[in-house]
This record gives structure tokens, C-alpha cells and sequence, in this order.
């Protein structure tokens, strides 16, 4: 199916009665606060899914999503994924190693909300996939956000101020080169360590 940009796909307490693969595109999963903010939990994007979470417990979607570009996903309604597992049970265990990942990586980004500090965080984002500054690849490369600061900044539970006061601190010591929505990093081993001064 195709989802144009800015197309709600659920919304929070809708029947969940299929699963969503993304193949181009992406999609923010969010919540909204009773006054109206917005925390982006998820950003789906090609090879990933979404539903699985409630589908097979009979649950309604407890989160919303939203198109952040014009996307293609692939609908599967549940009889037919229901169908497939007891088929397949290479593809029971494919679904569940997806959503032991996604699993984790929401405990990964709990412990960093509640243990890091914002810059931090946003250091992390940009050395994505480093988990110590001994392992933050040596020579210069350049991050494109992939979506708005500002969804960026919500992801990291900042604001979007905060996150550009971050970025602006980073280019100012000479880390970082801001163009757009790319992002140079120039000193990737120092950016790692940063945080640690």
C-alpha cells in the first residue's frame, strides 16, 4: 500500500488487525500527552514493521503512526500472518528476533533517558551503532538526518532548542560541521570522548 507523507497509518486505540513492513519510506510511532506534545518513540524505516506489538495479544495499537514521507509498506492482515507461522517456522522465529531487537533497543533508550545526559545523547545519535569511543570509527564521515531536528530531538526526548544548542556547541569546539541536514563529523574519536570531559 502506498501512505502519502503526513498520513496517519493508526492512531492510538485503533483495532490492530495487521502487521506493516516498511519497504521505502519512514514512519514515526508516537505518543501524544493529554496537552497536545507530542514524544516520538520509533522512527520505522525500510526492513522494519510495526504492529506486532498488539496483533497477536488481540490488543489495540497503544501508539500512533505517521508518515514522514511518501512511503510503500506491505500490509499483512493477521489471518494471513497467522497462516504463514504455522507454515513456517523460520519465519515465527524471524518475526520474534525483530521484536526481541526492537525490545531492546527501547530498554537501550530508557536506560539512556534516565542515565545519560542530553549531550550525551546526542553524541550517541550521531555515532549511532559506537558503543565506546574506542570503538568510534577513526577517519571523518558525515550523518544525514534521515528526518527534522525537531523529530530528532523529541527521539532523544529533548527539546528541540536544547538539541541545537547541542549541535551549535559541538560545531563551535570544531567536532562537527553542520550543513543542512547533514552532519559532518571531522573528529569522530574526540566527539566520542567529549562527553567524557
Amino acid at each position: 500500500m502506498r501512505v502519502p507523507r503526513c498520513r496517519n497509518l493508526f492512531s492510538a486505540g485503533d483495532i490492530c488487525d495487521s502487521l506493516h513492513i516498511v519497504i521505502t519510506g519512514r514512519i514515526k510511532v508516537f505518543a501524544l500527552a493529554a496537552n497536545g506534545s507530542e514524544k516520538v518513540l520509533e522512527l520505522i524505516g525500510p526492513g522494519q514493521s510495526l504492529g506486532e506489538s498488539a496483533i497477536f495479544n488481540d490488543q489495540r495499537h497503544g501508539f500512533s503512526a505517521l508518515s514522514l514521507s511518501d512511503s510503500l509498506l506491505l500490509r499483512i492482515p493477521k489471518a494471513a500472518l497467522v497462516a504463514q507461522i504455522g507454515r513456517d517456522p523460520n519465519f515465527s522465529l524471524r518475526l520474534l528476533a525483530q521484536a526481541s531487537q526492537r525490545i531492546q533497543n527501547l530498554l537501550h533508550d530508557v536506560e539512556s533517558y534516565c542515565l545519560h545526559s542530553g549531550l550525551q545523547r546526542v553524541v550517541g545519535f550521531l555515532l549511532k551503532g559506537q558503543s565506546d569511543e574506542s570503538c568510534a570509527p577513526a577517519r571523518p564521515h558525515t550523518v544525514s538526518l534521515p528526518v527534522s531536528k525537531a523529530t530528532i530531538a523529541s527521539r532523544l526526548s529533548l527539546t528541540p532548542e536544547y538539541f541545537s544548542r547541542v549541535l551549535r556547541e559541538l560545531e563551535d569546539e570544531g567536532l562537527i560541521q553542520i550543513s543542512r541536514r547533514d552532519i559532518h563529523i571531522l573528529q569522530p574519536r574526540e566527539l566520542a570522548s567529549y562527553t567524557l570531559q
